[in-house]
C-alpha cells in the first residue's frame, strides 16, 4: 500500500486542527507553515476534507478551519478516504470487484485480506490518538515487530 502525499498532508493538517482545537480557527498558512505543506497544495485538500464534513471553514480575519467534529470521532481512515477514495483497490478497482481464474484465484482473498487489515488499522485509530500520541495497544505493538519499517 501506498500512502500518497495527499494523503499524508492531509492527515498532517488534520491533526493539526485537532492539536489547536481550543484556539479558534487555524488560517491554511499557519497549517501550511506549521507542517511544511504546499500552501496551494493545502488549500485544494482543506477544501476536499469541507466537502467530505471533516472541516468546517469561517471566512473573515478571524477565520480559518477547524475539525467539524471532535478529533476523536474522526479516523484516519476517514481523513484519507476523503481526500483519496477507497484505502485498498487494486488497479483502482476494490478487491470484491476483482475475478481471478486459474492459479491466481487465491489472490482475491489476498487481497480481501489486506483490505480488511489496512482498514482494521486505520479505522481503529483517530485524529485524538495520533496528536495525543496515544496509539491504540494493538497498534503500537505492530510497530515493535522486528523489520516492521525494513526492506527485505
Amino acid at each position: 500500500m501506498r500512502i500518497s502525499a495527499r494523503a499524508d498532508y492531509a492527515v498532517r493538517a488534520a491533526l493539526q486542527l485537532a492539536a489547536s482545537r481550543d484556539d479558534g480557527p487555524l488560517k491554511a498558512e499557519a497549517i501550511a507553515d506549521a507542517q511544511d505543506i504546499p500552501h496551494k497544495f493545502l488549500e485544494g485538500i482543506l477544501n476536499d476534507m469541507r466537502r467530505g464534513g471533516l472541516v468546517l471553514s469561517q471566512r473573515g480575519g478571524n477565520g480559518g478551519y477547524r475539525l467539524a467534529k471532535p478529533a476523536g470521532s474522526i479516523s484516519i481512515a476517514d481523513v484519507i478516504r476523503t481526500v483519496d477514495g477507497p484505502l485498498v483497490s487494486v488497479r483502482g478497482v476494490r478487491p470484491p470487484d476483482l475475478l481471478y481464474t486459474g492459479p491466481a484465484q487465491s489472490l482475491l482473498p489476498l487481497w480481501i485480506a489486506l483490505r480488511s487489515n489496512v482498514r482494521e488499522i486505520l479505522e481503529g485509530v483517530s485524529l485524538a490518538d495520533v496528536a495525543s500520541a496515544q496509539l491504540p495497544p494493538d497498534v503500537s505493538a505492530l510497530t515493535n515487530t522486528p523489520g516492521a519499517w525494513a526492506n527485505p
